[in-house]
């Protein structure tokens, strides 16, 4: 008789990690939980509708919700981190959220905690990034239930937010003067070579309690990954000069002003690489053998994903959606101030699907369909002040799931062939979102309604709308047109 395999929680589900680990786990045939800040983020991943994955919205800074959520659970995934850019203090955040984990976990008698942490030497000076991650895997081991920890360096993976950082500065640099971390030795790994470590050793309780360093199978510096990355993307040779007055938050701002990757990730990840990360053992190799991929092989197979836009998750993809309810409100006095609207619409002779097929595909390489330098001009002074500017682009350029980063939009809901809302995360004196929604008529006609709302902050907020409502004519007119153009039969 077959033993049961055990139930499975994974905290983070949504993230770069999690994302990807949820449809493996179910295609071995267990039963997963899968727990996120968001659940509307949650059901627009293509797994969410297996009939072995169970949804569940879990805050792991509130103790009695993370108990609630591992009930009934055997095993529980840790795949958290608390860098964004809502957080100040992630290494407090990250520190919190541990100690209800080793909590509710005792709470729930779960058998074993499985937790992916950073590959660093803990008798070095670390970054606050690798401190913080190893804080985190003591705290877990501190517990009742017994801790598998995998350390790991680099990930090499489309989506990565450490792959992302390497694709940008050597696609958009010819010449780079950078600092001495360039040629710090690291061991990276596959991001499938990760996800396959992550499952197998579920079926080996041995592993219970021990810690084992991931890597691939070379250890090398930052600087060779640059040099192979050109080769395998077509570049000529790039000329990396390293100085030694780059510091890490000179390293993090320039990383966020070439790459999409904004500073409160930049800093950490960029003070992290002065710190080797170089495998220390080896063993896992013996308990789970598996062919590792070399560094050219691993960014060779991430390039075509990117290429054939099969990103499977992306690092834009972690985080809460931000809520919407002051969008709705009937009364501007509900979020305490007024809510500024600039609302257009057009009726024309198409379907709905005709006129979504644009709507969709609005941001990106697509652009905005009218001004699109002026956006740039925008998203260029919003990446000067710390904010996310226009670069991160999208995930696909014609599919949207709730949760993905527009440039520098959230979507925050999407209903094929009708609707579309989007929050904004520039850096803005007040909230700011844009919506889409396509109502069908009669005589075979649609209506297309594109409606802004502004809901200021102080005196700024209100100097700031009134500074750029001119432009509105201009942008926000000549968008809607822009999409009624750019329809196309189907």
């Amino acid at each position: 008789m077959k033993e049961a395999k055990p139930s499975v929680a994974v905290i983070g589900a949504s993230g770069y990690i999690g994302a990807r680990l949820v449809p493996r786990l179910l295609n071995e045939g267990y039963r997963v939980r899968a727990m996120a800040r968001s659940l509307d983020k949650l059901r627009s991943f293509h797994w969410a509708s297996h009939p072995h994955v169970e949804l569940m919205q879990c805050d792991v800074l509130s103790l009695d919700d993370l108990s609630d959520a591992l009930t009934g659970c055997d095993v529980a995934y840790y795949l958290v981190h608390s860098m964004n850019s809502q957080q100040r203090n992630f290494e407090a955040a990250d520190r919190d959220a541990a100690r209800n984990m080793i909590d509710a976990s005792a709470r729930a008698r779960l058998s074993r905690i499985i937790y992916l942490g950073g590959l660093g030497d803990e008798r070095e000076e670390l970054s606050k990034h690798l401190r913080s991650r190893a804080e985190v895997s003591k705290i877990l081991q501190s517990g009742q239930v017994p801790v598998t920890v995998f350390r790991a360096a680099m990930i090499i993976g489309s989506g990565s937010a450490s792959f992302e950082i390497l694709r940008y500065l050597v696609e958009r640099l010819p010449f780079m003067i950078t600092p001495k971390w360039v040629r710090t030795a690291s061991t990276p790994i596959a991001v499938r070579n990760v996800l396959h470590y992550l499952t197998e050793c579920l079926q080996r309780n041995e592993m219970a309690g021990n810690v084992y360093d991931i890597g691939g199978p070379e250890t090398l510096t930052y600087q060779s990954l640059m040099t192979t990355y050109a080769e395998e993307a077509g570049l000529p040779k790039r000329l990396v000069v390293p100085v030694p007055f780059f510091t890490p938050r000179l390293s993090s701002l320039w990383i966020h002003l070439v790459t999409p990757v904004p500073s409160y990730i930049a800093r950490p990840l960029a003070e992290g690489l002065k710190n080797p990360a170089v495998c220390l053992e080896s063993r896992i190799r013996d308990l789970i053998p598996q062919e590792l991929l070399d560094c050219r092989t691993a960014i060779r197979l991430a390039l075509a994903n990117v290429q054939h836009e099969q990103v499977e998750s992306h690092w834009t993809d972690a985080g809460a959606i931000p809520p919407a309810e002051w969008f709705y409100a009937g009364d501007p006095g509900w979020s305490g101030g007024t809510v500024y609207q600039d609302s257009r619409s057009v009726t024309v002779e198409a379907t709905p699907a005709e006129i979504w097929q644009p709507v969709v595909k609005v941001g990106g390489k697509t652009g905005w369909y009218c001004g699109d330098w002026l956006w740039k001009l925008r998203g260029l002074m919003d990446r000067l002040v710390g904010g996310v500017g226009l670069s991160r682009g999208r995930r696909h350029s014609s599919d949207l799931r709730p949760g993905d980063a527009l440039d520098w939009w959230r979507v925050v809901q999407v209903a094929p062939n009708s609707h579309l809302l989007l929050t904004a995360e520039m850096r803005l004196p007040g909230r700011a979102m844009l919506e889409f929604k396509i109502d069908k008529m009669e005589n075979g006609k649609v209506k297309l309604t594109q409606t802004a709302k502004f809901m200021p902050s102080g005196l700024l907020g209100l100097l700031y709308w009134w500074a750029v409502t001119p432009l509105h004519n201009v942008v926000f007119e000549g968008m809607l047109k822009g999409i009624v153009r750019a329809r196309a039969p189907l």
